[in-house]
């Protein structure tokens, strides 16, 4: 990937998290943590990888994104308003009936593809997806995301065993290994223990990443596409909170509410690291 293209797509990441801190916003509880460590890893996907035509989001060509740790939609959402599946108001009124951005991904939000976020689901939806898409032979690849601490639930783990028994490769899932989940550290809480070789173990083709290095991810992805006879996991790994130094590697920000001293300190982390590119 050439210099500019990285610069580009790192700039769209930092934007990112601006839209996600704008809905976050002060004194109402917002899932900042996990939504911030997916923004390379979203950046790449909508802004480089995935065929999309927002001006047609049922488009059957389009490439299908999945967000199984459905609690980090924002991130989601900060990049369908970039592209313009939305009007921009719309970030102002997330989680209220007045709007169509609700706390987790639904299908009247234009470019969603599946209510999400009853974890260990997700897997599960893309791979019916990747399946009828493999019957109907269209190019199109679905691409979904899963939280680590999302690991120990049973579905996703049948899930994983179809989808290699199925051979199904044009699906690809990435694990955002932020290491944290909701109440705390992954191996204190629940341990899934060696996640990688987990996945091997069920037949899949199985990339480590830096999950904010932008080269890495895109590389990851060009590298999926060309693996053929069982699906491809890219383990990513993370830091949740990242990019606010208050909410890194912290589980007190999975989900909580800003103070504006806070959300402008949030604000001036940005402008600097924005400063920087």
């Amino acid at each position: 990937m050439e210099a500019e293209k990285v610069v580009e797509l790192k700039r769209v990441a930092l934007k990112l998290r601006s839209n996600v801190l704008e809905m976050v916003g002060v004194g109402k509880a917002g899932h900042l943590g996990g939504s911030s460590s997916l923004a390379e890893i979203t950046a790449v996907l909508y802004f480089h990888k995935m065929r999309l035509n927002p001006k047609d989001p049922k488009d059957p060509k389009r490439d299908r994104f999945l967000l199984s740790k459905g609690h980090a939609v924002l991130i989601q959402y900060a990049a369908l308003v970039e592209l313009g599946y939305f009007p921009r108001e719309e970030l102002k009124k997330v989680k209220t009936l007045e709007g169509i951005l609700q706390g987790h991904p639904d299908l009247k939000t234009p470019g969603i593809e599946a209510v999400t976020g009853s974890l260990g689901q997700g897997l599960s939806i893309a791979n019916g997806m990747a399946l009828a898409l493999r019957l109907e032979k269209n190019p199109a690849r679905v691409y979904v995301i899963m939280g680590d601490g999302e690991l120990s639930e049973g579905q996703l783990w049948e899930a994983a065993m179809a989808s290699a028994n199925f051979k199904v490769d044009n699906l690809v899932g990435i694990v955002d290994y932020n290491k944290i989940q909701a109440t705390g550290p992954i191996k204190e809480v629940f341990d899934t223990g060696d996640i990688p070789s987990k996945w091997k173990s069920f037949g899949w083709h199985v990339i480590e990443i830096d999950g904010h290095d932008i080269p890495q991810i895109a590389k990851a992805l060009d590298e999926a596409e060309t693996v053929k006879g069982k699906p491809t996991v890219i383990i990513a790994h993370t830091v949740k909170g990242k990019g606010f130094s208050f909410a890194e590697n912290s589980a007190a920000y999975h989900n909580a509410a800003l103070t504006e001293e806070l959300y402008k300190q949030a604000q001036e982390e940005l402008r600097k690291q924005g400063e920087l590119l």
